[in-house]
C-alpha cells in the first residue's frame, strides 16, 4: 500500500476518535490595541539573513508526521448527547488566592459594560484554551493561567505592543530569547501557539519557584522579576509588607493582577454578571503536523480547505507567504480537517508546492525595480518582506513571485510586518530643566528611555525648555 494510502486511513482513525465537529471558525483576526505587557527591553539585533535557497521544481516529500496529543486528550465523544464545557474544567482547577480590592471592581465593571469585546476575546479562545489549560494541568499550575492571555492580547496571536511584545502571551525578544523562542526572518516563535505556551509556562513556573506567590509572579511577568525583588527589598528594609497590594510599583503592574481576578470573577459567574459564555468543548481543537514539505502558505490553507484567516489564526507564526520546513517546527490543522489536508497533499504529489522564491538584491537596485520585474507593486513587495511602509532600506534578502498562485498571498491578512503600535494619548507635558537627562525623566514617570525617544523623536541630548511628551495607554 503507497503511503497516502496509508495516511487517510490513520487520519480516519484519529478523527474517529476526535469526532465532534470543530466550531465554525470565528472572524477573521484583528489587530487589537495594545495590551499591557511585559516591560520593554532592549530589541533584537536584526537577524542574519538565511541563505538563499535554490528555486523549486517538482516536489517530492516524505510522509508527514502527526502529533497526537498525550494519552487521555483524545476522547471518544456522542456527539448527539451533551458535551463536557472547558469553562467548567478551568473553574474546577482555580486555586490563586482571591484579590478583593477597588480595582478588581472597577475592573469587573469595565469588562461588564463592554460585552462585544469579551464575546470577540472569547470566541478567539476557543482554538487555543484547551491545549493551554491541558499543558497547565500537566504541570499542576493554577487553571487561572489559562486566563492570563485575555489581560495580555484579548486572545490575538498577532497582538504587538509598543514594548515590541508579541503573540499571545506578549514576549519581548529578549525574553523569548531567554526562553528559547527563535526569531528569525521566516518565523517567530513567540506568535507560535504550542512553543509561546510552553515557554511561558515555564517563566511563570520559574517566578513562582523565586517568589512562593502567584500575585508576585504574575507581578514579574509584567514588571521583571529584577524589579519585584528590588521593590520586595525596599519594603523589607523599611519594615512594610511586601505582598503584591503593599509594594510600590508601576500603574500597570499594580493593575496587572486585579485584571485577571475580575475576568476569574466573570467566569466563576458569568451570569451575575449578565455575561454569555458559550460553552466551549472539552476536547482538542487542533493537532501538530510535523515534517510537512515546503509550501506556499496559501497553498497549505487551501489544501486543508480552510479560509486563509483561520489557517493564519492556528499558525501566526509564519513571517512570509512561504513555508520552510527547515525554519518552522510544526503545521497546526483543526482535528477534522486532517483527512482532506493528507488527501489533497498526496494528490499533489511530485507536483511543485511553492510559487515563490528567495531573491537577494544586486548592488544599486531599487525597490521599485524589483517589484516592477516581478509583478507586484512596491507597497506589495514591502509588505510580503516585512519592510515598513516609509522604509526605503533594502534588505539583503526577499521572496518574490514565480507564479501567479503567489499574487493571492499578497491579499491575506496583515501578518508578514507587525503593526505599528497606537501612541496612546498624552497624559503629561514634561518641560525639560537644567541637569534633565532621559534617563532621570523616564525614572521619574516610570516609562522607559526608548519610549521617550519613540514618542518625542529625542535623541540623547536635550535643551532646557524642550517639551517632553509622555503618553500612556488606554485601559
Amino acid at each position: 500500500m503507497r503511503w497516502p494510502a496509508l495516511l487517510a486511513a490513520a487520519a480516519a482513525t484519529l478523527l474517529q476518535a476526535c469526532a465532534t465537529p470543530t466550531p465554525a471558525p470565528p472572524a477573521p483576526l484583528p489587530v487589537l490595541p495594545p495590551q499591557p505587557s511585559m516591560p520593554a527591553a532592549v530589541v533584537a539585533e536584526p537577524l542574519a539573513a538565511p541563505p538563499v535557497a535554490p528555486p523549486h521544481a517538482a516536489v517530492r516529500f516524505d510522509p508527514p508526521h502527526v502529533v497526537i496529543p498525550p494519552r487521555g486528550a483524545i476522547k471518544t465523544v456522542d456527539a448527539t448527547g451533551p458535551r463536557a464545557d472547558l469553562w467548567a474544567r478551568i473553574r474546577k482547577g482555580f486555586r490563586m488566592p482571591e484579590l478583593k480590592s477597588k480595582l478588581v471592581r472597577q475592573y469587573v465593571a469595565y469588562y461588564k459594560a463592554r460585552p462585544e469585546y469579551l464575546q470577540r476575546a472569547f470566541e478567539r479562545s476557543r482554538r487555543y484554551l484547551y491545549h493551554i489549560v491541558t499543558e497547565i494541568e500537566q504541570r499542576g499550575m493554577p487553571t487561572e493561567l489559562a486566563l492570563l492571555p485575555m489581560v495580555e492580547s484579548a486572545f490575538n496571536p498577532m497582538a504587538y505592543s509598543r514594548a515590541h511584545a508579541s503573540g499571545l502571551w506578549q514576549f519581548i525578544p529578549a525574553t523569548g530569547r531567554r526562553f528559547d523562542l527563535e526569531q528569525s526572518w521566516w518565523y517567530d516563535e513567540r506568535r507560535d501557539i504550542v512553543d509561546s505556551t510552553s515557554a511561558a509556562l515555564d517563566y511563570l513556573q520559574s517566578l513562582y519557584e523565586m517568589h512562593g506567590d502567584w500575585h508576585l509572579a504574575l507581578a514579574s511577568y509584567n514588571w521583571g522579576e529584577g524589579a519585584v525583588s528590588r521593590a520586595i527589598a525596599r519594603n523589607r528594609k523599611a519594615g512594610k509588607p511586601t505582598t503584591y497590594a503593599k509594594l510600590r510599583m508601576p500603574r500597570e503592574t499594580r493593575g496587572y493582577v486585579p485584571k485577571l481576578q475580575a475576568l476569574k470573577n466573570i467566569i466563576r459567574d458569568p451570569a451575575a454578571f449578565g455575561i454569555e459564555l458559550e460553552p466551549i468543548p472539552d476536547e482538542p481543537y487542533f493537532v501538530q503536523v510535523e515534517q510537512a514539505p515546503d509550501m506556499d502558505l496559501q497553498l497549505a490553507a487551501e489544501l486543508a480547505e480552510m479560509p486563509p484567516e483561520e489557517f493564519l489564526a492556528l499558525n501566526p507564526g509564519f513571517s512570509r507567504p512561504l513555508i520552510r520546513a527547515s525554519e518552522s517546527a510544526r503545521l497546526v490543522l483543526p482535528a477534522e480537517k486532517l483527512p482532506v489536508f493528507y488527501e489533497n497533499l498526496a494528490e499533489r504529489e511530485g507536483t511543485s508546492l511553492v510559487s515563490w522564491r528567495v531573491y537577494r538584491p544586486k548592488r544599486g537596485e531599487k525597490l521599485g525595480s524589483i517589484a516592477r520585474r516581478f509583478g507586484l507593486s512596491i507597497a506589495e513587495l514591502k509588505r510580503v518582506n516585512g519592510i515598513p511602509p516609509r522604509s526605503s532600506r533594502i534588505p539583503k534578502v526577499l521572496v518574490v513571485p514565480t507564479g501567479a498562485q503567489a499574487h493571492e498571498a499578497v491579499k491575506l491578512p496583515v501578518m508578514y510586518a507587525p503593526p505599528i503600535p497606537a501612541q496612546g494619548r498624552v497624559a503629561f507635558v514634561h518641560r525639560v530643566k537644567k541637569g534633565d537627562t532621559l534617563t532621570r525623566i523616564a525614572r521619574r514617570y516610570r516609562v522607559s528611555v526608548a519610549s521617550l525617544k519613540r514618542w518625542n523623536r529625542a535623541g540623547s541630548h536635550l535643551r532646557v525648555g524642550q517639551k517632553i511628551f509622555i503618553r500612556k495607554n488606554v485601559f
